[in-house]
């Protein structure tokens, strides 16, 4: 609201032309209160209704976030509230329900639709909300208002509850709690008595009269227990059984088709059980009765309730019972320490209690850790060991037999220890749902995860950091150094439980991680997953073998002090690392005063133990040992750079079995040297060499084909041919050369704060110190071009550390900067407020444009060359675009679009991928283009180039776009609110106060760029939104067919179906980015348009990139009609082939000249949906898998497709890039599409 008041303000103050409107957007109407009801939605001044297609809680979740209703209680279709009137303004809704408005989603667009007001969706928001417990149990809150209140426990009897439970469709009330139970409220206490009778359906309908307790305060703050949505039956105990969920006034169960542990973690969240064990199915306890609600459940894992997450609808689904899903959830938990260790706390009625470390024992622990999955007990701590809890203690001792399934099937009886305080709460270690065997310690080796009494290996396939970083988190290893497959620590045996496994990385357990399921793969033990984590120690401030020491112990890093270790201690841990020996071990802050406690203990290692928790420990000889005194290491790390005059260029060598070799120079590039400057420590890549540059050396060859993302921590983690294979000698040995001793910080790679080394420590440098030919050097030596600023007055922020005292005096032609000679400095105070800051130009240019737009221009070596419009495309411009801080790209343009370049044409073709974070990361090919000229250069617009003309600031005005070299308007058709938002997003102009049209800001001058433009309103650029095109459109059929109409001035004109050809046809479809064409039409067949008709015969080549390229001649047909406006349909970048029309069949997608399939791997709805939308083909019924339609040929140009439902074309979505699969045509994806609004095929699935 407060947001709203502001704008109500401004508009008193500033004269819109449009009105400001405020309060809500958003109503619910018919439904008893302001909080239940119809949806309607207000836009360009008039409230319409939500059709109920695909309408669902998510999206019910986020009307009533913005309504400030509370939770949402039900997501209603079928116009439950009576139909509405009016436009039927939004469809297809396609909410996270984390959004802050409905206007966030994704739909078709506004009064795009194919309902009746008969399918008005509506919406059942709770005035009253449980705070601090779960979803069904909590302190009582209540909406009264914009505000809520706590409830007076004096004031709230049994009828009270059962209204609430009700409302909340939690089931019946459980237990009414007074004081305060769940905490404190803040805020105001409702100063009322509710005198409900029971049988309402909302608090609010329950008359009231005054408090008979005026003062009551917040420590009468009443709390109430509700028996939920949820339950589990017939598993022995309330976390465990059946799923059954509460729709509707009665209980029915959920389909077990896709579900998995993400679905049951939720489940177990929504109860209150803990951790989830088991996602079971198959009516594993037994098969319900009554309705199956719930089918394909689909949660990310972190909902607050079942409902919230997606699924095909309450009632929807073609399961039976003996389907039925069933969850399993730990009735005991492990708190302080990881998943598979902390201090044991057990679960009794609705309260966690810790359990007396004198009624606990080894069976006891058996049973727990077996529980939670995590195999067999390592040990069992008493005092406290994970900290003292809270809350009660245990009364009862446990009596397991050590073979029991949970705890709460173990006997108990009267505690020995009547008084047992939380001092004596019992901490417990297992061995964790998941184990690394075969490396050099627990901390390293093959991945292996316990499933149903039997430990199993992971795949391979798709293993990355982000992967390693879970398993490393769960078993208390500290951070990821690798993530390795092909059964690099060797083949395991049983089965393989794991395969394609996607973590986000902040996932607790391995088993929350997204993957097809238990056993479902396709891999044998030669492709099994490893791990090595950093383990219990780590080197920080230097690189990954030197710098810092700091031990892990429970879950905090603590430094060691210098006269605690000796080379004992050095061996074991540079051992751990896998550094080899020891170099050097540095006392008194080597590498910095580090920051948290320091280690209270002496390491008495022996320098035989393979991990440094292995050594025994003694008391510290110097217990008041401070940062000071932090101790720091230098191991002789197992990467090494020789005969390039430093330490950081040379021939690379590595360390493998105790034996140094070299790498074979196939495939090897900027990337993989990137990853050997970032663990040497040695700042950027500035080039990567082959034939043995640095001279032939001897011994092994380890590694071949190399293949680093760029991103990996070492050079080990990155995918070669396997260690010794290799076809190769040492005339190819591979080199590297890194920028050594200076970098950038605070900016990109190639500007920002500068930073030299000295001694292994970092230090900036005075603005007084540094002139332009210091900056030469420097960015010489970064490999980013020639210095274009030097800024002072710490321009990049203040840096930290030490201020270098000495002056550069580089003569400017020197290729480091540890070259230069130095002079004592002229400014012997200098502090952080006068850092250095410099801008260098950097490997990729866009030149006879603006900063965002122009040709595209490679640095390579000392020369910058222009690049082949052929070996040019839009992965490549979104890594050139994000290189140079300018957005996503806009346009791609060939045939020297900003003029003829200079000098040579790059002779290689960009491979990027898209993903890059500079070109010179990108891998490259043989050039398509092999004789390309000056003629063929290709440029680029990105999305730096839009800006407000004729306004009062920069931040207001008329929006002009840059196109072609030239500035032009937006035609203000259809312009709203949501394409405001993007351009003051792109301008970073904060927030969109209006969109005006009808020249508010007076007309413009030059071409209108574009028209009836739609952004969704999340897009980061204006190019990103839809619109009829750069000065061609295709009106009255899809995206990619329709009418052809050309833009003239400011004038769109129809063409004549005789002045328009196949060459015409095929240029118009470039244009669009709708591949070839299929069908040129005549006679109006997408119907007469209006206004004038192009008065111009086109005469294409074909091969042009836009119609304006065109040559044109006078018109064949001097009196031509609208009854011969010529249409057009393209094939658009996708096509659906053997099924019953155009409508349906086989995806197939248009790469490089050639047709080829998608892989159906995670092909889903919204994929679905998108394909459709591009084909104009009216909704997805069914995304189909398994080669439906019959296997493809050619390619499989696409693999695990991840469309968010609202792109406008499929090869927006994110994938892993073209060609990227490990598919065959057996698994090629279909898609069935509604058709249109009047036509429905309808296909019967046996």
């Amino acid at each position: 609201m407060d947001s709203c008041v502001f704008l109500i303000l401004l508009s008193s103050i500033i004269t819109l032309s449009t009105a400001v409107q405020c309060l809500y957007s958003v109503r619910l109407v018919d439904g008893g209160s302001r909080c239940a009801g119809r949806v309607e939605v207000l836009h360009d001044g008039q409230w319409g209704t939500v059709c109920d297609y695909n309408w669902d809680m998510r999206d019910a979740a986020v009307v009533c976030r913005e309504l400030g209703c509370g939770e949402a209680v039900d997501a209603k279709s079928s116009a439950y509230f009576g139909e509405g009137s009016g436009p039927i303004w939004l469809e297809d809704l396609g909410c996270r329900g984390s959004e802050s408005t409905l206007r966030n989603c994704t739909s078709q667009g506004w009064g795009i639709h194919y309902c009746n007001h008969y399918e008005d969706a509506g919406v059942i928001c709770s005035e009253v909300r449980l705070v601090g417990g779960s979803h069904c149990s909590g302190r009582v809150e209540v909406l009264h208002g914009e505000t809520w209140y706590t409830v007076c426990d004096a004031d709230l009897d049994q009828q009270d509850a059962e209204v609430v439970c009700r409302e909340l469709d939690c089931g019946l009330p459980v237990e009414v709690l007074g004081g305060a139970a769940f905490g404190r409220g803040e805020g105001l206490v409702w100063s009322e008595e509710f005198q409900c009778r029971g049988n309402e359906s909302q608090i609010h309908s329950c008359p009231t009269s005054p408090s008979l307790k005026h003062n009551c305060s917040h420590n009468s703050d009443v709390g109430l227990v509700c028996a939920g949505s949820v339950r589990l039956v017939d598993g022995g105990s309330r976390c465990a059984g059946r799923i059954e969920v509460h729709h509707n006034g009665t209980w029915g169960t959920v389909c077990g088709d896709n579900w998995d542990m993400r679905d049951a973690a939720v489940v177990c969240r929504e109860l209150g059980c803990g951790e989830a064990v088991d996602a079971l199915s198959d009516a594993h306890f037994g098969p319900g009765s009554g309705p199956t609600w719930v089918n394909s459940s689909r949660c990310s894992g972190s909902e607050s309730t079942l409902k919230s997450c997606s699924s095909q609808g309450w009632g929807e689904h073609n399961c039976s019972h003996s389907t039925d899903a069933g969850v399993v959830c730990s009735g005991v938990r492990l708190v302080g320490g990881s998943r598979c260790s902390g201090r044991v706390e057990v679960l009794h009625g609705e309260a966690w209690y810790t359990v007396c470390d004198a009624d606990f024992d080894q069976q006891d622990a058996e049973v727990v850790c077996r529980e939670l999955g995590c195999g067999l007990p390592v040990e069992v701590l008493g005092g406290a060991a994970f900290g003292r809890g809270e809350g009660q203690v245990w009364s009862e001792e446990l009596q397991c037999r050590g073979n029991e399934s949970q705890i709460h099937s173990c006997p108990t009886s009267p505690s020995l220890k009547h008084n047992c305080s939380h001092d004596n709460d019992v901490g417990l270690v297992c061995a964790a749902g998941v184990k690394l065997v075969d490396g050099w310690g627990h901390c390293a080796g093959r991945v292996e995860v316990y499933h149903r009494g039997q430990w199993g290996t992971v795949c391979g396939d798709n293993w990355d950091m982000r992967d390693a970083a879970v398993v490393c988190r769960e078993l208390g290893c500290g951070e990821a150094l690798h993530a390795l497959s092909s059964a690099y620590f060797g083949p395991g045996s049983g089965p393989v439980w794991m395969d394609d496994v996607d973590c986000s990385g902040s996932k607790s357990t391995l088993k929350n991680c997204v993957s097809p399921g238990w056993a479902n793969h396709n891999c044998n033990h030669d492709k099994d997953a490893g791990v090595i984590c950093s383990g219990r120690v780590r080197l920080v401030g230097g690189s990954r073998c030197s710098g810092r020491v700091e031990v892990l112990h429970g879950e905090t890093w603590y430094m060691v002090c210098d006269a605690d270790f000796d080379q004992q201690d050095a061996e074991v841990v540079c051992g751990e690392l896998g550094c080899g020996l020891p170099v050097e071990v540095l006392g008194a802050t080597g590498f910095g005063r580090g920051e948290g406690q320091v280690w209270l203990e002496g390491l008495q290692c022996r320098g035989s133990e393979s991990e440094i928790y292995l050594s025994p420990a003694s008391s510290s000889l110097k217990p008041n040992c401070s940062h000071d005194d932090d101790v720091g290491l230098v191991c002789a790390d197992s990467v090494r750079l020789l005969d390039g005059g430093s330490r950081c260029a040379g021939r690379v060598e590595v360390l493998h079995d105790g034996q140094w070799g070299t790498v074979c120079d196939d495939y090897w590039d900027m990337r993989d040297a990137a990853v050997v400057c970032r663990e040497l420590g040695c700042g950027e890549a500035v080039d990567a060499l082959g034939k043995a540059h640095f001279g032939p050396g001897s011994g092994p060859i380890w590694l071949d084909e190399v293949g680093c993302s760029g991103s990996e921590s070492t050079l080990k983690s990155c995918t070669s041919q396997g260690w010794g294979k290799h076809d190769c000698g040492h005339s190819k040995d591979a080199g590297v050369v890194c920028s050594g001793g200076v970098r950038l910080v605070g900016g990109t790679r190639c500007s920002g704060r500068v930073e030299v080394v000295h001694e292994k420590n970092w230090y900036t440098v005075c603005d007084a110190d540094f002139d332009q030919q210091d900056a030469e050097v420097v960015c010489r030596e970064l490999g980013c071009g020639l210095p274009v600023e030097v800024l002072g007055g710490a321009a990049f922020g203040r840096g930290e550390g030490q201020v270098w005292s000495e002056e550069l005096q580089c003569r400017g032609n020197e290729s480091q900067i540890h070259s230069c000679p130095t002079s004592p400095s002229l400014k012997h105070n200098c502090s952080h407020d006068s850092d250095v800051g410099l801008v260098c130009a950097g490997r990729a240019r866009l030149v006879g444009g603006s900063r965002c737009s122009g040709r595209v221009e490679v640095l390579h070596g000392e020369s910058w060359y222009s690049v082949c419009d052929a070996d040019f495309d839009q992965q490549d411009a979104e890594v050139v675009c994000r290189e140079l801080g300018c957005g996503l790209p806009v346009e791609v343009l060939g045939a020297a679009a900003f003029g003829r370049g200079e000098g040579q044409v790059w002779s290689e073709g960009l491979q990027c991928r898209g993903s890059e974070s500079e070109i010179y990361l990108s891998p490259a090919s043989s050039s398509l283009k092999p004789n390309c000229s000056h003629d063929d250069e290709v440029g680029l617009v990105c999305a730096g180039s839009v800006r407000l003309v004729d306004g009062d600031s920069r931040c207001a005005g008329r929006v002009e776009v840059l196109h072609r070299g030239q500035w032009g308007t937006v035609c203000g058709d259809n312009w709203d609110m949501r394409d405001a938002a993007v351009v003051c997003r792109e301008l970073g102009c904060r927030e969109a106060v209006d969109a005006l049209t009808d020249a508010h800001f007076g007309p413009g001058s030059g071409p209108i760029w574009r028209n009836d433009v739609s952004c969704r309103g999340s897009e980061s650029t204006l190019g990103n939104c839809i619109s009829a095109g750069w000065g061609v459109r295709l009106v009255g059929g899809s995206r990619c067919s329709g009418r052809v109409e050309v833009l003239h001035g400011e004038t769109w004109y129809t063409v004549c179906d005789a002045d328009f050809d196949q060459q015409d046809a095929e240029v118009v479809c470039r244009e669009l980015g709708c591949g070839l064409p299929m069908e040129v039409l005549g006679g109006a067949a997408f119907g007469r348009g209006e206004g004038q008709v192009w008065s111009e015969e086109l005469q294409c080549r074909g091969n042009e990139s836009q119609i304006y390229s065109c040559p044109t001649s006078s018109s064949l047909k001097h009196n031509c009609s609208r009854d011969s406006d010529v249409g057009l349909v393209c094939a658009a970048g996708v096509k659906l082939v053997d099924g019953g029309g155009h409508c349906d069949g086989r995806v197939e997608v248009y790469r490089r000249g050639q047709w080829g399939t998608v892989c159906d791997d995670n092909w889903d709805m919204s994929d679905a949906a998108v394909v459709c939308r591009e084909l104009g083909c009216g909704r997805a019924l069914h995304a189909l898998s398994s080669a439906y339609f019959g296997s493809g040929s050619g390619p499989v140009w696409m693999d695990d497709v991840d469309c968010s439902g609202s792109e406008s074309t499929l090869k927006n979505c994110v994938s892993p890039g073209w060609a990227n699969h490990n598919c065959n045509h057996n698994k090629d994806a279909g898609v069935i599409c509604s058709g249109s609004d009047h036509y429905i095929t309808t296909y019967m699935f046996l």
